[in-house]
């Protein structure tokens, strides 16, 4: 019988640039007022305050004052720009118009909320830096710092122009001296007696938060949000959204003995995320790719959180084989180590939380779920079809957090399929005889 050749399907047209140019010019039209008139008027009503605290670590007083760095400090206003007009869609205008929008919203709240005051009086200058200074000086004053805008714009723009320069012929030369520049460009509002140290950690917190809410590829996990209706999904988006907001009270009320407490606003954001995915946004807020990879961004933000599930799979599963076989060289079990995965020829990945181990060699094909909760029907029944694909290739691991549930409902799901097991009973029998904790969410539904 004669095999069909499907045509490979066209490449999508290249979108006019005089578009996009234009459509950067009209966002820059709405973010440049925007900027200034937020700016100035935290300014002035911080100006309007009997007493505006500061935070300062006793080493900063070592800092040095080096004029010159004014220059890459300033830099980031043309880099700002030029950002926009370095785009190949119109999309991504405005995937990095709504970071920037974000940085702004939210620094800016937070000098009203909660400003703070630069306290280092700079010496004068001469030439271009004194004239740098004192263009700066004449709308600048030193009430807005934390969270650094100044950070939180470089976070956006580096991770921007180290994109654009991958795809560039040159970006071999060019990336390194990019990474230096923005390097001199974060020194410098230290070495500029501009802002305290408190404003970079924070600064750069929203930075990366402004690459999750809008990232350069994928869907924005606030699109398309419905407020779940399943119970235990209502519930665990209630535990984790009270961790946040514990974590967040933790910073707040630390910060008057020491601002090392402010730290404990990198866990508050990482759970009030994985509650807003439980809440209804699903497993797109950990940003994971079919190849199990995560965006730079989840990977920064969730590390408080990722590192609390590594610790639960090993406090689960530190007694039990990482993997079980159940029929025709498919195995299920924990989230596996490179050398694990290494071992068979397809890893089949249903942990929406935890990202492709490093040095892994063997075909890797991700479904994100969440824990705990029933995995979508269509995510299921992709994830199903996949094993049976991939079993024709070799070995095949299922695999989720502990191997207790989101696999053992997938291989499940698949030996019914398969005519391998005639009832999911059967299939749930075959499951136990592994030797494995097996919590399939029928058995989890009935006992809630």
């Amino acid at each position: 019988m004669a095999v069909p050749i499907t045509a490979p399907a066209p490449a999508p047209a290249r979108e006019p640039y005089f578009g996009i140019v234009l459509r950067a010019a009209l966002w820059l039209a709405l973010l440049a007022p925007f900027f200034y008139s937020t700016y100035g008027f935290a300014n002035w009503l911080a100006s309007r305050r009997d007493h505006v605290g500061s935070i300062v670590y006793a080493w900063e007083h070592a800092i040095p004052f080096v004029a010159w760095t004014i220059v890459p400090y300033w830099s980031i206003n043309l880099f700002y720009g030029l950002s926009l007009l370095l785009n190949t869609t119109r999309r991504g205008v405005d995937r990095l118009a709504g970071r920037y929008l974000t940085a702004q919203v939210v620094a800016v709240a937070c000098f009203i909320l909660f400003p703070l005051t630069a306290t280092f009086v700079r010496p004068a200058s001469t030439g271009l830096p004194g004239f740098l200074f004192a263009v700066l000086g004449g709308f600048d004053k030193p009430f807005n710092q934390a969270p650094s805008l100044h950070i939180a714009l470089l976070v956006i723009i580096w991770d921007h122009w180290r994109h654009v320069l991958a795809r560039h012929r040159l970006g071999a030369i060019l990336r390194p001296v990019w990474h230096v520049w923005c390097f001199l460009i974060g020194a410098s509002v230290l070495t500029t007696w501009q802002h305290h140290f408190i404003d970079i950690p924070t600064g750069a917190l929203l930075g990366f938060f402004a690459l999750w809410l809008f990232p350069a590829k994928g869907e924005l996990p606030f699109w398309g949000f419905r407020p779940t209706t399943d119970p235990k999904a209502r519930r665990l988006a209630s535990y984790y959204a009270l961790g946040a907001v514990l974590a967040f009270a933790g910073a707040a009320a630390g910060a008057f003995i020491s601002a090392d407490f402010l730290i404990l606003l990198w866990p508050a954001l990482a759970l009030a995320i994985v509650a807003f995915g439980y809440a209804g946004a699903g497993a797109k807020v950990f940003q994971k790719a079919a190849d199990g990879s995560v965006s730079l961004a989840s990977r920064l933000l969730l590390l408080p959180y990722r590192l609390g599930a590594w610790v639960n799979v090993w406090a689960w599963t530190r007694e039990l084989a990482p993997q079980s076989e159940i029929t025709d060289s498919v195995f299920f079990g924990r989230f596996p180590t490179a050398d694990e995965a290494n071992r068979f020829v397809t890893v089949v990945d249903l942990a929406g939380e935890l990202e492709r181990p490093r040095g892994v060699t063997c075909r890797w094909i991700s479904y994100a779920m969440l824990d705990l909760v029933a995995p979508p029907h269509d995510r299921l029944e992709r994830a199903v079809a996949a094993i049976e694909l991939a079993r024709r290739r070799g070995t095949v691991l299922v695999c989720c957090a502990l191997g207790f549930q989101r696999s053992a409902a997938i291989v499940a799901d698949w030996l019914v399929v398969t005519g391998r097991a005639h009832t999911a009973a059967q299939a749930r029998k075959k499951l136990a005889a592994s030797g494995r904790p097996v919590h399939l969410h029928s058995e989890a539904d009935e006992a809630a």
